[in-house]
């Protein structure tokens, strides 16, 4: 056994080998009938996941800190307060204020049905869309690099970051290969074996292992009743008092004041999950998560713990622009909302019925995940390398489809684009996107959101070859939802 697995798991392995033996009632006399006899146990499989989890890789803290990136993110940042600020002046109403004792008892009342206080919504539109972002992103280069366009490899992105070969994506998604059967995706799971599953799902958590044990387990797909306490596990929240306390502290900050944003997460929720036939049931708990959400000053570590180093940007209150003892982070949170922001609330809907265990699921999902889906890095995991990825895998997978869309002018990033930057919510059928999110958190990776959209313009390869027209290449892909996420990256990582 690998010298990096811990010395109580070899222990309690050991003790219940010992056991197990006792247990027989037969003796053991040569190593090939011990391993037929732990192979016949009902622990077998559960300390198979264990030792083959804990061979724990060590951590890069490297910090992905380029100074022209951070600098784009600072303009970006920047750019989307003064969109706020102009927005603000528009509608003539502040930033934020505290609610009168008639206003406080509105939303009290009406705390499980908020949609009755959002008042008029048309003055207010989405501060930036995805194409916004992306426009910003085609425009970063290295002042300190001159490329050679004939050379260069002709997508959008003109950044030059090292990303993973499709081999390496291939070697890292391993245990989504063709012949690996996936639990509760492939047909072939019967109930049997899905009966087995379960009971190897309930040992792992019931012995609460490390981290790596979970998520080496849900590699292959959590079943849908063991989701939450998987997820909950994959993504460290365990539930306490403090968390009610903490949740109960964010709820009467909504109470007692009125923030701008309030209203922009309002109509995000009117024009997106609103619309959607399978999401529109969670309208409510959208708005309480979501406004509970932009007063959580604890959200703002993810700048300073992200790869760029940015720190979130700041507005001005008493119209005193450009006075720093006048500046504050806001919304408290850090994080102005985006066209389709909602939309990372709602799948995790379907999984916690708790308010308190959903806005805290989220809130960790987003921190770790989300947000490098639209903050400027030069992180692997961030937007901008997803982006190269995805132009990379396209490229490396299918080489004619690429040159075909470049000989037609059409860049396939800034249709995939919004795909990846809202993880593909949305876009695609809710237990398929579970199923995508469920090896988000078990590779603890978003380099599969790229290989998905490049393996969905393989898929449609036949059609995109046929036409010419940018119109007739955006019709094609207009519609995703049919997709069948887990099969098509068994093909796509089978080539």
């Amino acid at each position: 056994m690998a010298d990096k697995v811990d010395d109580k798991l070899k222990q309690a392995f050991l003790n219940q080998t010992q056991k197990l033996i006792v247990s027989t009632g037969k003796f053991v006399d040569d190593f090939q009938s011990l391993v037929k006899t732990i192979k016949k146990s009902d622990q077998y499989e559960y300390y198979q996941h264990l030792f083959k989890s804990s061979q724990v890789s060590s951590f890069d803290e490297h910090k992905y800190e380029i100074d022209y990136l951070k600098k784009g993110q600072s303009a970006w940042e920047k750019r989307i307060v003064k969109s706020l600020n102009t927005m603000c002046t528009e509608v003539n109403l502040p930033l934020a204020r505290q609610r009168n004792e008639n206003e406080m008892r509105a939303v009290r009342r009406h705390w499980n049905e908020l949609g009755h206080i959002c008042g008029d919504l048309n003055r207010f539109r989405p501060v930036y869309s995805a194409k916004d972002f992306l426009d910003v992103i085609c425009v970063l280069v290295n002042p300190n690099l001159k490329i050679d366009e004939t050379l260069w490899n002709c997508g959008l992105i003109k950044i030059p970051l090292v990303t993973k070969s499709f081999i390496e994506i291939k070697n890292l998604y391993s245990e989504l290969r063709p012949n690996i059967i996936q639990y509760c995706s492939d047909e072939t799971f019967n109930e049997a074996k899905e009966e087995e599953n379960i009971k190897l799902a309930v040992q792992i958590l019931e012995k609460k292992p490390n981290l790596n044990a979970v998520r080496e387990y849900a590699r292959r797909g959590c079943p849908t009743s063991l989701r939450g306490k998987l997820w909950s596990s994959m993504l460290e929240v365990d539930l306490s008092n403090w968390h009610i306390t903490y949740f109960n502290y964010l709820k009467q900050n909504v109470i007692d004041y009125d923030l701008l944003v309030d209203s922009l997460y309002f109509k995000d929720v009117k024009l997106t999950a609103v619309n959607d036939d399978q999401l529109f049931v969670f309208e409510d708990y959208l708005y309480q998560v979501l406004l509970l959400f932009s007063r959580d000053t604890y959200v703002q570590s993810c700048f300073s713990t992200s790869a760029s180093g940015c720190e979130p940007a700041r507005s001005f209150i008493k119209k005193k622009i450009g006075a720093e003892e006048c500046s504050v982070i806001y919304p408290p949170s850090g994080i102005i909302p985006f066209y389709g922001f909602s939309m990372l609330v709602a799948p995790v809907c379907f999984v916690f019925e708790d308010p308190v265990h959903l806005y805290f699921i989220f809130r960790q999902f987003y921190m770790k995940y989300f947000f490098n889906l639209h903050h400027i890095s030069a992180s692997p995991n961030a937007i901008v390398g997803l982006c190269i990825l995805f132009e990379s895998l396209l490229r490396q997978i299918s080489p004619d489809l690429w040159f075909h869309l470049q000989e037609i002018q059409v860049q396939p990033l800034r249709i995939a684009f919004k795909w990846m930057m809202r993880a593909f919510s949305g876009y695609l059928a809710s237990n398929q996107l579970l199923a995508l999110w469920d090896r988000i958190l078990a590779y603890d990776s978003l380099e599969i959101l790229s290989l998905l959209a490049a393996a969905i313009f393989v898929l449609r390869k036949g059609n995109v070859l046929t036409v010419t027209s940018e119109s007739a290449i955006e019709a094609i892909f207009s519609d995703i939802s049919s997709i069948k996420v887990i099969p098509l990256l068994q093909f796509i990582l089978g080539h």
